[in-house]
């Protein structure tokens, strides 16, 4: 039974989170994160959950991934600060396949920056903030009900492909209170991570099934592996064998990159006939679609994709986009970040154009329809 609630962003991912099947979560408060931390440490112990606040978000990613070992499905919320602080875990939760959730709920920096005001400016960290070529997912709402939904998405495929899940909240919309409907249990998708069948005397904690997602039992049920940051063979002990390090490595990635077209995550609006699109993503793509409609109605043929993965970058759909697009417009709350991305795949189809903002201020619709009107052919 579908149930319609008026909520902020925080709690639609606290909702989210624990639909999903989240029982774990150890966090440090930071501005403008530390609303998810609250409620958690309410919600989770009347689920059968546990709550830890830690001692500062190094230990926070810690303390999930060892959850996650045992078991248990794991998360952590932080901002921009401690989103660093937590970066050298997250490649420690990539490189032993360690399936958790990380919320960002991104504000402005760099350093302390200013605590309370909206940015868009953690996209690159978000993909590349830990060393190492590593695969990430990252995933942006853009509204309260899309905190809900992604948030579980997030869950479940960080146990469909054992890797962290980021999932990058702007500010204002982790404030803002919209009416969202949330479906009952049985009508939402959820996804656990595989177990392994054969007896405990057979399991190489890491050999290849054929998926490139080696199964995961949890610690205390019997199987016995090793868990390394280090470069390790399909037993989890370390090695420095090149062919042994390469294919390590090369399944890393292969495992979330053969179903690229699985994370084609977008919505489109009027891009069947639009000459020049937008692709936006967050807060900045509620902004666009307003000035969508009001450039339709002044007779512009304009339309936007928004994305709901920022990462692995969704060519695929982007792609199709530029090739039907003279120009294409890129607005976000930094100094162009996914408009690298977009640049990098357009191959001269067809113009980019940028709108930045970093005033820590959101971009409006009418800052936008302005930029528009520029372009415009």
């Amino acid at each position: 039974m579908l149930k319609s609630q008026l909520l902020p962003g925080n709690e639609a991912c606290v909702k989210g989170a624990l639909a999903a099947g989240c029982r774990f979560y150890a966090g440090y408060p930071i501005t403008p994160a530390s609303e998810i931390s609250e409620q958690m440490s309410s919600e989770l112990p009347r689920v059968g959950g546990a709550f830890i606040q830690m001692e500062d978000e190094i230990a926070s990613m810690g303390a999930i991934i060892g959850a996650s070992l045992a078991g248990v499905k794991s998360m952590t919320a932080t901002s921009g600060p401690g989103f660093s602080l937590m970066q050298e875990n997250i490649g420690y939760a990539c490189m032993t396949e360690v399936p958790c959730v990380i919320v960002d709920v991104m504000r402005a920096g760099p350093s302390t920056g200013s605590a309370t005001q909206p940015s868009q400016s953690d996209v690159m960290q978000a993909r590349w903030g830990t060393h190492g070529d590593h695969p990430m997912i990252v995933l942006a709402p853009s509204s309260v009900s899309e905190c809900f939904s992604l948030t579980v998405e997030a869950f479940n495929l960080s146990e469909k492909y054992r890797n962290p899940v980021i999932v990058l909240i702007d500010e204002n919309i982790i404030h803002t209170k919209e009416k969202i409907t949330i479906p009952s249990p049985e009508e939402i998708k959820i996804i656990d991570r595989i177990k392994p069948s054969e007896p405990p005397e057979w399991f190489k904690a890491y050999k290849d099934p054929g998926t490139g997602v080696p199964p995961m039992p949890a610690f205390g049920t019997g199987y016995r592996y090793h868990v390394t940051g280090n470069s390790h063979d399909e037993r989890g002990y370390p090695t420095n064998r090149p062919d042994e390090n390469e294919l390590l490595i090369k399944r890393l990635f292969q495992k979330i990159s053969r179903d690229s077209g699985k994370l084609q995550l977008a919505d489109a609006y009027y891009t069947e006939d639009a000459t020049v699109n937008i692709i936006a993503y967050g807060t900045v793509a509620r902004a666009s679609l307003r000035a969508v409609k009001e450039a339709r109605a002044k007779g512009m043929k304009v339309g936007l994709l928004k994305l709901k993965v920022l990462f692995p970058f969704m060519r695929q759909t982007v792609e199709k986009i530029l090739s039907k697009s003279s120009k294409v417009l890129v607005p976000e709350m930094n100094m162009g970040q996914i408009s690298r991305e977009v640049k990098r795949v357009n191959e001269s189809r067809c113009i980019i154009e940028t709108l930045n903002k970093v005033s820590y201020e959101p971009i409006t619709p009418e800052e936008i329809i302005k930029k528009l009107e520029e372009i415009y052919d």
